[in-house]
């Protein structure tokens, strides 16, 4: 699904990463970091995609949201296991949007 972000200003976190071939434990823990960060203060979507290479775009209202997001205890440890069971390799970059548009037909919007 598209995510149904406000107007700009407002940031965006882009992960991507190559898997390993271990699973444990990943699809409970995918859903779970999903779950929390829908409770940050400061969270307006995210939107998803994996075909060998996994991008995930979160969007947030500042940096300091961001941040805290970070620093979110059950996401450290999510964060640790992606480097030692998860991930051959992963990117994070953080933007700053400043303009959007799009169209929509008939297609979900979160």
């Amino acid at each position: 699904m598209i995510a149904n972000t406000p107007n700009p200003p407002y940031y965006a976190v882009i992960f991507t990463s190559i898997r390993t071939e271990t699973q444990e434990d990943y699809i409970e823990t995918a859903k779970r970091m999903v779950e929390l960060a829908q409770l940050q203060k400061g969270y307006l979507g995210h939107e998803s995609a994996r075909e060998g290479l996994g991008i995930t775009v979160s969007y947030w209202t500042n940096l300091e949201a961001i941040k805290q997001w970070k620093m979110e205890s059950e996401h450290q440890i999510a964060q640790e296991k992606g480097k030692s069971l998860w991930y051959a390799a992963y990117k994070t970059r953080i933007c700053l949007v400043e303009r959007d548009y799009g169209f929509s037909s008939d297609f979900d919007i979160m």
